[in-house]
């Protein structure tokens, strides 16, 4: 990134929002620009019942205009547990859909500050649990086609629900992709270990005072952040979990977490491939199908798709 437009786009991620004040107009704007003409595409709106006999979860399934692949890609939306849908995430789920060649099935879990940590990640978990014990609502023929996805938040709450699910003894993806994952509890530049919080904690498209806001919503009490269902990367116990494609930006804050979390993983025996997107933000997974850092994850994402079963089958 050329040094204009890195002083451009800290212009940009200079606050301007207070999250914890104004996180309801954001999602009002990430709706308008959702509601933006996109490709057409194929889905249908689904309500699944997450076992707990009180609770339907929304989901919104897409087909791709080719399907080329038996995995459906179970889907957990970004945007700090405080923003995010299954709406404003539609163009690209539906990219998602196209790009892979598989099913995305998108789900709108509960959002803080309305429903704080642990309801977003227990409809999460719920969702997984069932989708896995009956895997044809979402049109795949086993568990083993069925692929955990997550991004930034959503990266959070799929390793989240992997490290629940494990503890206890319910069955689990076999494997999941985690795009720049939230993974630690500390991003003030001033404390956090890593490098890249205090290198672009106050750069680009995310920056350090948001993050902050957005834990505060979602886990109001200080003492639970350190908790390893918020803080994956202080599980002590990282056995069991699914083979992972952990794909990192370099220009976020979040990188060295992230690939910390991977590193981890594999420590503990975990199958793991580790892809940094260079020159890329935070969130670039929404971005227009033509983006170059966004072509470059769907390559990696491709090959890990195709790679062969856990269990020694093919895709």
């Amino acid at each position: 990134m050329n040094p204009l437009l890195r002083s451009v786009m800290r212009l940009f991620a200079a606050p301007r929002l207070n999250m914890r004040e104004d996180y309801a107009r954001v999602r009002r704007l990430q709706r308008q620009l959702a509601a933006r003409p996109v490709p057409r595409y194929r889905a249908v709106d689904l309500r699944i019942d997450t076992g707990d006999g009180e609770r339907e979860v929304p989901v919104r399934v897409f087909s791709p205009r080719e399907q080329r692949r038996e995995e459906v890609l179970l889907f957990l939306h970004g945007g700090g547990w405080v923003t995010g849908d299954i709406e404003s995430y539609t163009p690209a789920c539906a990219t998602m859909a196209d790009l892979t060649g598989c099913v995305v099935a998108s789900v709108d879990y509960r959002l803080a500050p309305e429903h704080p940590f642990p309801a977003g990640l227990e409809d999460c978990w719920r969702i997984i649990r069932a989708i896995l014990e009956a895997p044809w609502r979402l049109g795949a023929e086993s568990a083993a086609r069925i692929v955990l996805v997550g991004d930034s938040a959503g990266g959070n709450l799929a390793a989240a629900s992997c490290l629940l699910l494990h503890e206890r003894g319910l069955p689990m993806p076999q494997r999941q992709i985690l795009l720049y994952p939230v993974t630690h509890w500390d991003h003030d530049p001033r404390t956090t270990p890593f490098l890249s919080a205090r290198r672009h904690g106050a750069d680009y498209r995310l920056t350090s005072t948001e993050v902050e806001d957005y834990l505060e919503l979602y886990v109001p009490d200080p003492a639970l952040r350190r908790d390893p269902l918020v803080s994956p990367l202080m599980a002590s116990d990282l056995d069991g979990q699914p083979r992972t494609l952990l794909i990192t930006a370099e220009l976020d804050l979040l990188c060295d977490e992230g690939e910390a979390y991977g590193r981890a993983l594999r420590d503990a025996g975990t199958e793991v491939r580790i892809h940094r997107v260079e020159g890329a933000l935070h969130g670039f997974i929404t971005l227009p199908r033509f983006a170059r850092s966004l072509r470059e994850a769907y390559e990696v994402i491709d090959e890990f798709l195709d790679a062969p079963l856990p269990d020694g089958g093919t895709p």
